[in-house]
Formats: C-alpha cells, structure tokens, sequence
C-alpha cells in the first residue's frame, strides 16, 4: 500500500464528531439530513442538549448550542462554516460543497452567511416547529360544500 492509499484509509477510518443543538427544531432536522447521507458512519453525532452528552474539555455546552462544532479525526475542533465544510467532506453527496468552499475567499463568505444567520436562528426554528406541528394535526373531518348537499 502506497503513503497515500495509507492516508486515505486512516482518514476513512477516523470519524469526525459533530456537536449540536438538540433542542433547535432546525438544527434536528439538518442533523437529521446528515445522518441519512452518512452511509459509511464517517460522523459520530453528539447532542449537545442532552443532560447525558459528552462534551470535551476545550467546548463547553453553551458554546456548542449556540454555534456548530465538529472535532475532526485528527483533533482539531473547528466552528462555524469550516465546520460544516468538515461535514460536507465526509458525506460524498455533499464533497462538491467542500471542494467549492475550499476555493479562495468562499470559507470567509460562508463564515459570514453563518454569523449573519445565527441571530436569526430562533425565530427561524420556531417557524419550522410551528409547521412541523401542523403536519402532526390530524386533517379536520370532510365538510360537504353547499354544491355537495
């Protein structure tokens, strides 16, 4: 086996662990998402709002609520979009969107789209929890029109 068939195994064979928000109706089903695509078990998906998660020394819970964070293979905690570009490189669906991040200036962009929609993350998951609650309603019993009587 050459150094880099090496490489490429150890890399497959180290997972990448995501921590995130539980809680968050939009974080749930983005999570969610990846963890359909994530055929091969390259991520390992720590739910940070559980009184029971495991959360490394260096991340502490309020952090990882209030922002992405993913521990790479080898070690390094990343936030934010290089975070999500570390997921993306995982998920073979998803490696176009890590090798468009990794072109010059899109990591930055990206960081930026992150930190403008984290104020707006509340309001947009609740949103998403107020429909989601209207899909589990029951469908109201037919009412014949007047046409119908």
């Amino acid at each position: 086996m050459t150094v880099a068939q090496q490489t490429a195994a150890d890399e497959a064979d180290t997972k990448s662990t995501v921590y995130f928000d539980g809680s968050c109706p939009l974080c749930r089903a983005e999570i969610g998402h990846y963890r359909r695509q994530d055929e091969a078990g390259a991520l390992c998906f720590v739910d940070v709002s559980e009184p029971s998660a495991v959360i490394p020394n260096d991340l502490t819970q309020q952090q990882a609520m209030s922002r992405f964070h993913v521990r790479t293979g080898d070690g390094a905690l990343l936030s934010g979009a290089a975070a999500f570009v570390e997921v993306w490189a995982r998920l073979p669906s998803w490696r176009w969107a890590a090798r468009a991040a990794a072109l010059p200036g899109v990591l930055a962009l990206l960081e930026r789209g992150y930190r403008l929609f984290l104020p707006a993350r509340p309001t947009l998951a609740a949103i998403l929890a107020k429909l989601k609650r209207r899909e589990d309603l029951p469908a109201p019993p037919h009412r014949p029109d007047d046409a119908e009587r």
